[in-house]
């Protein structure tokens, strides 16, 4: 974290750290975004982009990324995961994008190396969704508008890791389910992730294979359909 009396100075004008933060809402994978500037179409820079930030010189880039999820969440408590670096020399081809950032930060730039961070959380009424000044919304990965500098193809590089992350270590969909969840969010959230529909039947076998994956004695509440039976993850029966 950074004192208060931090000026913008001290920004590492050469490093920066993105949030990948992805939640889901019951229907759909969705990912937390900021914008650049006012929603006004009149505006020079008004890309939306991840949530992130330059580096501050004596900043650990852990900290970094907990900074920027305490701002969005209000919570220190999500999963995040440092994954990789990007330095493409392209990444602020865009003279908007350069525009923005120099304004904000009162500094010239030039190549800026990011450190992208993935964060699975919950999504519910406690999101803040403010960042550096502006609203941020979830935004369907599925149905990305433009974004500034390479923030879409980060996104892209981190839900493949999300879908091989889904079959290495299981356990990490839950930080995106509500504590009760019904077998239909559960395959939801899994084809959200693989990009396609699974077989019901398949995966319903899935669940019952599945020693963390608990049936509850518990069922949907005035619903216009079938009442679906609860489940619940049980944390120390994932063998990894």
């Amino acid at each position: 974290m950074q004192a208060e009396n931090t000026t913008l100075n001290s920004f590492d004008p050469h490093v920066s750290v993105d949030c990948v933060i992805l939640g889901y809402d019951g229907e759909s994978l969705k990912v937390l975004l900021s914008r650049q500037g006012e929603e006004d179409p009149n505006s020079q820079y008004n890309s939306l982009k991840l949530p992130g930030r330059l580096l501050y010189a004596d900043e650990d880039l852990d900290d970094a990324a907990n900074d920027i999820l305490n701002q969005l969440t209000g919570s220190q408590n999500h999963y995040v995961r440092q994954f990789r670096a990007f330095g493409s020399p392209t990444r602020t081809n865009n003279p908007k994008d350069v525009l923005w950032l120099e304004n904000a930060i009162k500094q010239k730039i030039g190549r800026i190396v990011t450190i992208a961070y993935l964060s699975l959380v919950r999504i519910n009424n406690r999101t803040h969704r403010t960042f550096a000044g502006h609203d941020a919304a979830w935004y369907k990965v599925s149905e990305l508008p433009e974004l500034a500098f390479d923030h879409s193809t980060i996104i892209r590089e981190v839900l493949k890791e999300l879908e091989m992350l889904s079959v290495q270590q299981p356990h990490l969909i839950f930080e995106m389910l509500p504590p009760k969840f019904t077998a239909l969010q559960l395959r939801r959230v899994h084809e959200q992730i693989c990009g396609h529909e699974l077989d019901v039947r398949n995966f319903s076998k899935f669940i019952m294979n599945k020693p963390y994956i608990v049936p509850l004695d518990e069922w949907e509440q005035n619903v216009s359909h079938r009442a679906a039976r609860f489940y619940k993850f049980q944390v120390g029966k994932v063998k990894l």
